[in-house]
């Protein structure tokens, strides 16, 4: 009786422990509870739940077991069923088709015995509604969608409503009808917001539906949804599930609005969240990292988390071609974009490629193949209603001009990819933009427009710790390029170079008869006025600046 009386102390103090979302003394409590009797599948469910926010998927999957084969001994087979579909589901998120596919499988069978009309159905036209949007039937998909909507309203389920419409909406938006796709994406995510979900739903719904607009390039959204899905986050402080999708969305948005320090620390925080749960998915924060330490200058650095990106899974383009441009490798980079474009034929997917496609082919002189480029951008951007694709469209547009040597016409799609860039909030893009401006007029001779530009620009990729890119227009201007125009003494000029020649603090010391301790705050006084990170951008920023 003790022991029984225990039991159910703990289980119930477990219940309320989910119910506040208190995810570590849950699992704790509910895993004593189980340990003393063993639980019935409600509370398996919740067990399982709680493991799964604290990364811990096997679990999920095991509890989620015990329960089916409890609903099949009690001839409960809807509820077997489902139990099912939701291992099936983890799989899926894992990226392991095999057994995903095999758990569905059961599920489908075990209802079409029953001939049933259950909920359950609907979340496996959830579940095979994904497989036809991978498989690039968006139409099919959407009308799966569209029958799992009419079940979910049928049973009063939400959690089947809000992924239900979510397929709904990614099929209508890859299907070039983005406006009505979002209307949904939105309506989902009201459900998300507003209702009480279940946990896990309500993490995978914020992370599909970010995703989503950020392959449409839907900017504002991304913007919107990346702050509420921060908020939801910072609510369950014992979550780990999605923490690891939450700071690469956060990492990306805050990239693009220019904190680029802190993206950094968002994009390493979520690599060592992706390691610590073994998700699949930790390419895309290598990728991410390695992104920002190219637009920095740190070119070592950016090429190691590109090759683990690699390793990891994630295709590293076109971050890797622009890298070899940076590095001065022009037929590398030209090969390996050809490469990646070549084998992507999906059209959103090729607009992520196609911005370096041109900009590679312009440093090449292969106009035509940039100008042809360009075109096609263009026409996904048309097909695709986005301000940000439109943007990215006129400023290559007016790449091509440029080099081509029509500096009026550059100009016209120039001035508005910059008003686009402004309006979007985007300074770095601003920043680029108007250097290019700046290269026109100095072609229509018109000077002192072009120093404005330029030296507006070179300020904000000061600013922003774009190094590489304020050296260039720092060339542009024709000013000199000593350590002085950094901020740096002629100490610390010293220190930069022997340390750009692999010397220790202690050789530096050696080398200048200083103490180690003034060496270290030199190097730190460096890092702070040159906004490098590591001893290794502060090499290449001294070789790029001709420094050494």
């Amino acid at each position: 009786m003790a022991r029984q009386g225990k039991a159910a102390s703990a289980l119930e103090r477990g219940r309320d422990a989910y119910a506040s979302r208190a995810w570590v003394d849950a699992h704790a409590l509910l895993q004593e509870a189980d340990e003393s009797e063993p639980l019935a599948p409600p509370d398996l469910d919740l067990l399982a739940t709680a493991a799964y926010m604290l990364g811990r998927d096997e679990e999920w999957v095991g509890a989620h077991e015990r329960a089916h084969h409890l609903h099949l001994e009690a001839g409960e087979i809807e509820w077997a069923a489902r139990a099912a579909f939701w291992i099936g589901f983890s799989f899926a998120l894992r990226g392991e088709f095999g057994p995903a596919e095999g758990w569905f499988g059961r599920a489908q069978r075990l209802l079409d015995e029953r001939d049933a009309d259950c909920v359950e159905r609907g979340f496996l036209l959830v579940a095979f509604g994904h497989g036809l949007l991978e498989a690039g039937d968006a139409a099919a998909a959407g009308a799966l969608g569209a029958d799992a909507v009419a079940m979910a309203r049928r049973f009063g389920n939400r959690d089947l409503f809000a992924f239900a419409v979510i397929l709904q909406g990614e099929a209508a938006a890859f299907d070039s009808r983005v406006t009505e796709g979002l209307r949904l994406l939105d309506e989902a995510m009201v459900a998300v917001t507003t209702e009480n979900l279940s946990p896990v739903v309500s993490g995978v719904a914020y992370c599909e539906v970010i995703l989503t607009c950020q392959q449409i390039f839907e900017l504002r959204r991304a913007r919107e949804w990346t702050l509420a899905l921060d908020r939801w986050r910072r609510a369950q402080p014992d979550m780990v599930a999605f923490t690891g999708r939450c700071l690469v969305h956060r990492a990306e948005i805050l990239q693009l609005g220019g904190s680029w320090g802190d993206a950094l620390e968002e994009a390493r925080e979520a690599c060592r969240r992706f390691v610590e749960t073994s998700s699949p998915t930790a390419g895309l924060a290598l990728y991410r990292e390695a992104e920002l330490l190219r637009l920095q200058g740190d070119l070592d650095g950016a090429e190691e988390a590109y090759r683990a990106a690699s390793h990891a899974g994630w295709e590293p383009q076109p971050g890797l071609a622009q890298l070899r441009l940076a590095q001065r490798r022009l037929d590398a980079a030209v090969a390996a974009i050809r490469r990646a474009t070549v084998e992507s034929s999906d059209p959103l997917k090729r607009a992520v490629l196609l911005p370096a496609y041109v900009e590679i082919m312009l440093a090449a002189d292969a106009v035509d193949e940039a100008r042809a480029a360009c075109d096609e951008l263009e026409t996904i951007a048309g097909r695709y209603s986005s301000a940000l694709l439109d943007a990215i469209a006129a400023y290559e547009r007016g790449a091509v001009e440029l080099a081509a040597g029509d500096a009026t016409r550059a100009l016209e799609h120039l001035r508005r990819a910059l008003d686009a860039w402004r309006m979007l909030e985007v300074p770095y893009e601003v920043a680029r933009t108007r250097v290019l401006i700046g290269e026109a007029c100095r072609l229509l001779e018109d000077t002192d427009a072009c120093t404005l530009e330029l030296e507006a620009a070179r300020a904000d990729f000061v600013r922003l710790g774009a190094l590489p890119d304020a050296s260039r227009v720092e060339q542009l201007l024709g000013h000199r390029r000593d350590g002085a125009e950094h901020g740096l003494s002629p100490r610390e000029l010293e220190v930069l170079r022997l340390l750009a020649a692999g010397k220790s603090n202690r050789e530096i010391a050696a080398a200048l008869v200083i103490s180690e301790h003034t060496v270290a705050r030199h190097v730190q006084n460096i890092f702070a006025k040159l906004r490098l990170s590591s001893r290794a951008a502060a090499t290449a920023f001294a070789f790029e600046h001709d420094l050494v």
